[in-house]
């Protein structure tokens, strides 16, 4: 068996009932951007996105070509890590720490010690804006610049002919090391950019530290049982490697697509695990719902091929993370509902799966479909999607 699971970074469809909780009461990534600037997906409506919740535009009358549904996270929190990590089979039941203001001052002192470096920032703040800020002042300097924002993250920028990109992914470890306890974010991120003041630019040479998994996931119970795990993307980062057979990064959606498309026709068996990022990089968290649905559009042109492929042998599931409404005063993540699109030659037409309880069915689906002895909070859709012999 062979499955293909894409996970559309930031691509909520509604608020969960904790929204307020986390100051996102309203938030609906994929309802606001329909009715403020439109979608045109007729390839994801076929799959019955439409099915889902009311989606201005989107038609709901359709036979999904398919199964559909939502899930919400059960896990505190509402970030990248988090989200994926319940995906596959973890839940988190501690928020990881986000810090409102800056790190504490004996941190940053320790941490300046280590990477013989100063820094500048220390803040709350945009990738870009801080850019803006303190770009010129970096290269005059030559001291990276680290900020964090609502998410557990410990972010370090620096331009590339500044800090080599070499140095700044050792920076990067070396906070890796020293976040714990307390200060145990969920990611350290490396931020390289270009240019010059006035101009600068944000390379795709990102790279994502994050804190192991406390304990095993499906993709380690699959990789334990001798099959593949393919990871394209930002996946690798995400589980700090556990659980993965081999990794494809990419620059961009479109690339991520066909990095998967690739991947599919090696794969022998086992899982092909894709993140598209820029939903969430350049949409979400820029305020820009008009991008943001073109972005979508792009991957729904390329959703054919995808859907091509799995008629012939597998299966597709797409899936979020989270949310990350742009039309929103907030440029951060939002505590969304998810949606839940299963498409291949084998599942039933027009299969609604309902609210889920928590991403994990995802991993408790996978366990099924591979006969592995993988446990979790999960429960398994499988048998209720696939057809009858």
């Amino acid at each position: 068996m062979k499955v293909m699971l894409i996970v559309m970074d930031s691509v909520g469809i509604g608020a969960l009932p904790d929204a307020k909780e986390y100051g996102d009461e309203g938030s609906n990534t994929l309802g606001n951007i329909a009715s403020q600037v439109g979608l045109n997906v007729p390839n994801l409506t076929k799959l019955g996105l439409g099915k889902i919740a009311p989606l201005q535009g989107i038609a709901a009358d359709v036979k999904a070509l398919g199964a559909y549904g939502k899930m919400a996270e059960l896990s505190k929190g509402k970030d990248t890590t988090t989200g994926h990590w319940e995906i596959a089979g973890i839940i988190t039941e501690d928020p990881m720490p986000t810090f409102a203001h800056s790190f504490p001052a004996t941190f940053i002192k320790e941490f300046e010690k280590r990477i013989k470096r100063k820094t500048l920032g220390n803040v709350v703040a945009s990738g870009t804006e801080i850019l803006k800020e303190l770009g010129e002042k970096h290269m005059e300097t030559g001291f990276p610049i680290v900020y964090t924002s609502a998410d557990s993250v410990f972010q370090i920028a620096a331009h590339e002919e500044v800090i080599s990109l070499e140095e700044l992914y050792e920076i990067c470890k070396i906070a890796r090391e020293m976040l714990t306890g307390d200060l145990a974010v969920g990611r350290v991120i490396a931020r390289p950019f270009i240019g010059k003041p006035g101009n600068f630019t944000r390379t795709t040479n990102r790279h994502d530290y994050s804190l192991v998994p406390p304990r095993p996931t499906v993709l380690d119970a699959l990789q334990n049982k001798g099959y593949e795990v393919i990871s394209i993307g930002k996946i690798k980062d995400i589980f700090a490697g556990k659980g993965i057979t081999k990794s494809i990064t990419t620059k961009d959606n479109k690339e991520g697509v066909e990095k998967t498309i690739e991947a599919w026709s090696e794969l022998k068996e086992g899982l092909i695990f894709t993140n598209l990022v820029e939903f969430d990089s350049l949409y979400g968290h820029r305020n820009n719902p008009k991008g943001y649905a073109e972005k979508l559009a792009e991957l729904d042109g390329q959703l054919p091929d995808l859907m091509n492929l799995v008629e012939e042998e597998g299966i597709l599931i797409l899936t979020a993370d989270h949310g990350n409404d742009p039309t929103t005063p907030s440029t951060d993540h939002s505590r969304e509902y998810v949606p839940l699109l299963v498409y291949g030659k084998d599942i039933k037409d027009d299969r609604a799966l309902g609210t889920r309880h928590t991403f994990a069915d995802i991993a408790a689906t996978l366990s099924e479909i591979f006969s592995l002895e993988y446990e979790c909070v999960g429960e398994s859709f499988w048998g209720s999607i696939l057809k009858e012999a």
